[in-house]
């Protein structure tokens, strides 16, 4: 029986008991400030915020380079030498790190690429998918997995709504006089993966909680989601009030098994505080 191993980035926001269970092998992305840099997860998604608050600047974020994924690849090697690697990576339409991955790929075998088109939930949902499957089918033939995984990618919906505009702004992905208008009006914009590009599809007016209620019952009608699982994502700093509505929401809607899943550091870098949203895959 063949030994698989799987790997992604951090990207993925996968949690961190997950990633124990099943031996998923995480490559860092990065974030930079005061000219320094941090792998993603190494420290407290607060400082990302409390930087925000005094330099009114977001960090940078780069991609996993090339020689951390050879040395991830290495490190497969070593702990399980006759394993066949499956790496699931991060959208290729808003990162560099699947090209890099592809790069390192180059010197060795046995190791298979899917791009997700996706990042956080969405791309997290894909890896615990593939994971989840080999699991229940050990003996299941690699080309048939492969192609699984694959019809999986255009399955999987995340939406995503930031708690606040500051964070874009400072990114420069909307203008000050978008930002004014917004901010006024209370509007959130929703954020989505099309075609594996970050795209804001649609805008909702009023406070978090009647905000996610609004995005939850467009996403459920928008699409035919398996109801085993559905993952609720959040960056720190949304109210709880909100968390226990998507809950509710959630359950009543039908879904069997709820997953929280928090944004890292560099998800939170794009999305700011307090931000919430859905990921799933479609039957």
């Amino acid at each position: 029986m063949m030994k698989l191993i799987f790997s992604t980035e951090s990207g993925a926001d996968l949690p961190k008991e997950f990633i124990d269970d099943y031996q998923i092998y995480v490559a860092p992305m990065h974030v930079i400030m005061d000219d320094t840099d941090y792998p993603d997860g190494s420290i407290p998604v607060t400082d990302i915020y409390e930087y925000y608050d005094r330099t009114k600047q977001i960090p940078s974020t780069t991609s996993t380079n090339p020689q951390e994924y050879t040395e991830l690849f290495e490190q497969i090697r070593k702990d399980e030498p006759d394993s066949t690697i499956i790496h699931i990576g991060y959208t290729s339409r808003a990162s560099s790190s699947f090209q890099h991955a592809t790069i390192a790929a180059k010197d060795f075998e046995d190791i298979y690429l899917i791009d997700a088109l996706n990042v956080s939930g969405g791309l997290g949902s894909i890896v615990q998918y593939a994971a989840k499957l080999y699991e229940s089918q050990p003996d299941i033939e690699l080309e048939h997995l492969l192609e699984d995984i694959k019809q999986t990618v255009p399955k999987s919906r995340f939406s995503f709504v930031p708690g606040s505009l500051d964070f874009l702004r400072a990114g420069g992905r909307v203008s000050n006089a978008a930002y004014i208008s917004a901010s006024l009006l209370k509007i959130k914009p929703l954020i989505e993966l099309i075609d594996g590009k970050l795209t804001s599809t649609k805008k909702y007016r009023g406070p978090m909680k009647q905000v996610v209620e609004k995005m939850f019952r467009d996403y459920v009608s928008k699409y035919n989601l398996d109801k085993d699982i559905l993952y609720l994502l959040f960056s720190v700093g949304l109210d709880d009030t909100v968390k226990s509505r998507m809950e509710e929401l959630a359950k009543e809607a039908g879904f069997v098994t709820i997953q929280w899943i928090q944004a890292g550091n560099v998800i939170s870098t794009h999305a700011g505080p307090g931000g919430a949203g859905f990921a799933g895959l479609e039957k």
